[in-house]
């Protein structure tokens, strides 16, 4: 009778905890919500509509908009095509050799383990700014601008992956599975390719969608390297329309192009999102 007092006394303060928790996650998910809802807002609006002030009600302009657009920038799907082609091998690469590295950190014991790991968290600590003008150089002497390996080559050596992808493996990949592979007569790559990485399953497809989006959105590497305008990705496109005349500049048109920009990322995100959650979850846990 004690306890059933307790806890009636206790659970309207607990549906008031809930109900605020409630509200404050949906304004959170509204705040998060709302810059891409005015983005894709403005784009079926005139540059006219947009000037005058904020819309959350769409317009019949989309069409109008988009076909000003693709008329002024007649590369804009050889430049999508650029940057998936360099966006989906980078992130192969990426998650791939860093679960690599991450395996034989966590799986094998040997001189030097130690200190390589610790040597992949200072690099971490490094801005890629830094060395920009090394690798510019670099890239010159070998002769590769204007081409896309500067560009996917480096998404091999990805320290923060690696990070994460060693911290997943702590708990999500049990060692005597492994030690019982090897018993079979397994080779270590087979037992790599075939029991490790379909454990880490939801790892690899977390840190999928972040270098995904990382390199889509990458700027800085592509504007050092690539001076064609065949061979620009998106962002340098999108880049280019701030450059235009101010009087011929159309919100409509360049809200437009932003568009198309994200649209990749939000098919890529809710094809895999649901990874997230159990990869994040997994791989924070401690024993």
């Amino acid at each position: 009778m004690n306890n059933k007092k307790r806890e009636n006394k206790f659970q309207p303060l607990l549906i008031s905890q809930r109900t605020i928790r409630y509200i404050v996650c949906i304004f959170l998910c509204i705040l998060s919500i709302l810059p891409f809802w005015i983005m894709l807002v403005n784009s079926t609006r005139t540059s006219v509509a947009i000037q005058q002030g904020i819309s959350l009600i769409p317009s019949d302009h989309l069409i109008n908009n988009l076909t000003n657009f693709l008329s002024e920038y007649k590369n804009v799907w050889l430049n999508m095509g650029n940057s998936a082609f360099i966006s989906i091998i980078s992130t192969g690469l990426c998650v791939y050799a860093s679960s690599m590295v991450a395996y034989g950190l966590t799986v094998y014991k040997f001189k030097g383990r130690n200190f390589a790991w610790s040597f992949i968290l200072a690099v971490m600590m490094v801005p890629a700014q830094v060395s920009a003008i090394g690798f510019f150089r670099f890239m010159q002497q070998l002769g590769l601008l204007n081409t896309y390996i500067p560009l996917i080559l480096p998404a091999i050596a990805a320290p923060s992956v690696v990070f994460f992808m060693k911290q997943f493996m702590k708990n999500g990949l049990p060692l005597e599975i492994v030690d019982a592979a090897r018993i079979d007569g397994s080779g270590e790559i087979n037992t790599f390719n075939r029991i490790a990485l379909p454990l880490l399953k939801p790892a690899i497809a977390t840190q999928a969608i972040f270098a995904f989006i990382a390199s889509w959105n990458n700027y800085f590497t592509p504007a050092m390297i690539i001076s064609e305008e065949k061979r620009y990705t998106l962002p340098m496109l999108i880049a280019k329309i701030k450059d235009v005349d101010p009087s011929n500049f159309d919100l409509g048109r360049t809200y437009v192009g932003l568009t198309l920009t994200v649209i990749p990322i939000f098919i890529v995100y809710f094809a895999l999102s649901k990874y997230i959650i159990a990869g994040v979850a997994l791989g924070g846990v401690k024993e």
